[in-house]
């Protein structure tokens, strides 16, 4: 099972303004990636799955990436 590289483009909602977003994260498939941002927005801003509409995914190759962590995780970059 190959691990991917995805960048997911979408708003949630913070207070009353939807607030929009570009995240990236390593999953197995699309399906895994959109678990991932809401639980990591549901974690991080307590936002219910209602509240994250997620407009665009694409897959990318971790070369892409710039969250440095994903890059880390992908071996593109080395950690230090």
């Amino acid at each position: 099972m190959e691990v991917k590289t995805f960048r997911i483009k979408g708003k949630f909602l913070m207070g009353r303004q939807m607030q929009p977003f570009v995240w990236e994260c390593r999953a197995v498939d699309v399906t895994k990636a959109y678990e991932k941002v809401y639980s990591e927005f549901g974690s991080k801003h307590r936002t219910k799955r209602r509240n994250i509409i997620i407009e665009e995914v694409e897959e990318i190759s971790p070369e892409e990436a710039t969250r440095p962590e994903i890059r880390i995780f992908a071996g593109v970059e080395e950690h230090g």
